[in-house]
């Protein structure tokens, strides 16, 4: 199946400069099987995305189309054909 992850100006030069990615993901329809796809892809991004366990790191939300991953199971949120995925890094300030 097929996907979009785009990426915020942030990771973009850890992925060649790509603001969008299309990626064939073939073992899982879950968001775990994208970001693995995507990492294959562009390694660096993996240390920017997950932590040292393999979770999300919490200043990172990802969107699956309109749904905020955290709610619909984190890594196990389910990703369908064609699915928009955007990784959006929490912006703190004060």
């Amino acid at each position: 199946m097929w996907v979009t992850v785009h990426l915020p100006g942030l990771l973009r030069s850890d992925a060649d400069g790509a603001a969008h990615v299309p990626l064939e993901v073939r073992d899982a329809a879950v968001l775990r099987g994208v970001l693995d796809a995507l990492t294959d892809r562009h390694p660096g991004l993996d240390r920017r995305i997950r932590d040292d366990r393999g979770e999300l790191r919490r200043y990172v939300n990802v969107f699956v189309d309109k749904d905020e991953c955290r709610a619909m199971g984190g890594l196990d949120a389910p990703v369908h054909e064609g699915a928009d995925v955007r990784l959006l890094p929490s912006v703190a300030g004060g």
